[in-house]
């Protein structure tokens, strides 16, 4: 069964004296397009997450967040005292220099400084990690969950337009037969005209109308764009991971469709031509989600 490349998981664990939250948001793209965001001490380990990560979604546009809400004191993050005393050397020297002597705009910049804070824990418990590593799991799984809804949705829009192609197939028979007699006529017409030159040379006429008919006939496209939309049916219910494959089969059920219009040489039928086009256009913009 498909899968939508759009999904979202959120996952929430308390370890270590700390609440921390997960969340992987998933948008469509032609490759795996991966940005984490992830505090600073697991940095260590995001070469871990991205194969983590990558190996279950695939592909898409992937964020990944880690934000870490301390929940006990003891653990919460301290001021560098140090760092900030030497910003307020420095800021306090230069506001003097261009005259300003604003305490709290001077706090202010230097709170937002570079390793003002730090935790008082900056070494990765092994423990802490291996829960992390269970709720990316767990949070992955709820991405996948909600890949495979979306993916239900699409996939009952895609039979739905692809059985009205079918069905607008079916339409077409009626008009094919009743081109026939027009063809006849008008052929008739253009032999009369020419006919003293078609009586020198029976032989090429009968050539030139081989050719003509052959031309005109349009089964071989129909057998083949009914097999096309089977195929793609089946794709879509049988396989995973199939966006690339389903665009392939949608280029050969445009290129039926449109050789159908070119050689149908008739107003009625190329207006179901055109209907046929709409649905399939429809198709290929919801493929650009499918993973």
């Amino acid at each position: 069964m498909i899968k939508s490349m759009t999904g979202f998981g959120k996952t929430k664990l308390e370890t270590n004296n700390k609440v921390i939250g997960l969340e992987i948001r998933a948008l469509n793209s032609k490759q795996l397009d991966m940005n984490l965001r992830v505090p600073h001490l697991y940095r260590e380990k995001e070469l871990e997450i991205r194969k983590i990560i990558g190996g279950k979604l695939i592909r898409g546009k992937i964020d990944f967040y880690i934000n870490i809400e301390q929940s006990y004191v003891d653990s919460a993050p301290i001021i560098n005292k140090v760092v900030a005393k030497h910003f307020y050397s420095q800021l306090e020297e230069l506001g003097t220099e261009l005259n300003i002597n604003n305490q709290n705009e001077i706090m202010g910049i230097i709170m937002r400084m570079p390793d003002i804070i730090t935790s008082t824990n900056e070494e990765l418990d092994p423990k802490e990690w291996a829960d992390i590593e269970n709720a990316l799991i767990e949070t992955i799984s709820k991405v996948d969950k909600f890949r495979s809804q979306e993916g239900e949705s699409l996939f009952n829009d895609f039979c739905q337009r692809i059985d009205k192609i079918k069905e607008l197939l079916k339409e077409v028979e009626p008009f094919e037969k009743a081109r026939i007699p027009h063809i006849k006529d008008r052929i008739q017409s253009n032999i009369n005209s020419f006919l003293e030159e078609i009586n020198k040379d029976k032989s090429r006429l009968e050539q030139e109308m081989i050719f003509y008919i052959e031309k005109l006939d349009i089964t071989e496209e129909k057998v083949r764009l009914v097999k096309h939309c089977n195929y793609f049916l089946d794709v879509i219910e049988n396989e995973n991971n199939a966006g690339k494959k389903l665009a392939f089969v949608c280029q050969e059920i445009g290129r039926e469709i449109n050789t159908l219009g070119s050689k149908a040489n008739d107003a009625d039928i190329q207006k179901i031509v055109v209907l046929m086009k709409d649905e399939l256009e429809k198709i290929k913009e919801q493929l650009f989600n499918i993973l």
